[in-house]
């Protein structure tokens, strides 16, 4: 017998080997267990029913603490329940829903939001992260760009949505996210306006503005509001960039038909 042999079958390479299949297995157990701590037990399409609870892959309960002293535990059996405002094309698995009333407002498809949660979004020290200029005077545009501050809103229709009135920038990434604007009908308010969704074109010379292709101009006036008027929740911005996004496919009837 050999000195690193156990048996005359099984060596020290050999226990090295299983105890690496051991672990592996039970890192992958592991690793499937926890990414089932949201979005589990599955729900069966399109009846909506619990078909897999995931006895043994479903983890038990962890509660989590947030930093602003609240917990959720996960998994839970908490499910969106707001009423959809669409109907099924077909009865197979993965059929598209079809919009039965406005979908910007109503939340279909690509203007569909999640409820997060309804208070704003804070920097480490406790500051809110996404604010107007107007209550942070320290941010501004940077000389030589182009400052969008009462430019013009040209929708996709090339009519005026609106002017810009301020920006929102992030004092974590030194961003402009929002611009805020007044929109061109008396009475009400202002919106904001993604700035990954917003284009300033033009010249000095011919005039600049902002240009917003994913809306028409009278779809302005139904965007989701903020409850405050100098910051915005995590709620409301997905909201928001969820109606602006949504219209790239609803703002027009053109728009959700085939190319070809």
């Amino acid at each position: 017998m050999y000195p690193n042999e156990f048996t005359s079958y099984i060596d020290a390479a050999q226990v090295a080997l299983y105890v690496f299949w051991v672990f592996f297995f039970g890192l992958v157990f592991w690793l499937r267990r926890e990414d089932r701590r949201e979005g589990y037990p599955l729900e069966s399409d399109p009846t909506g029913t619990v078909k897999d609870r995931g006895f043994l892959l479903l983890p038990e309960p962890k509660t989590f603490l947030l930093r602003d002293g609240t917990s959720v535990s996960v998994p839970n059996l908490k499910r969106d329940q707001r009423p959809i405002a669409a109907v099924r094309a077909g009865a197979w698995p993965g059929a598209p829903l079809v919009p039965t009333g406005d979908p910007l407002v109503d939340g279909v498809g690509p203007a569909a939001w999640a409820e997060r949660r309804d208070i704003p979004d804070q920097t480490w020290d406790g500051r809110n992260k996404i604010v107007p200029t107007r209550v942070d005077a320290h941010y501004g545009v940077a000389p030589g760009d182009p400052d969008p501050r009462g430019m013009r809103v040209i929708a996709a229709d090339r009519k005026v949505a609106g002017t810009v009135t301020d920006i929102w920038v992030d004092h974590a990434e030194h961003a402009i996210r929002y611009l805020e604007v007044d929109i061109d009908q008396p009475g009400l308010g202002n919106v904001l306006v993604p700035m990954t969704l917003a284009r300033i074109v033009g010249t000095d010379l011919s005039g600049r503005s902002v240009q917003v292709k994913s809306l028409l101009a009278g779809q302005f006036a139904n965007a989701p509001r903020t409850r405050s008027r100098d910051s915005v929740t995590f709620l409301e911005e997905d909201r928001i960039c969820a109606y602006f996004t949504g219209g790239h496919l609803y703002a027009t009837g053109d728009r959700s038909e085939p190319l070809l």
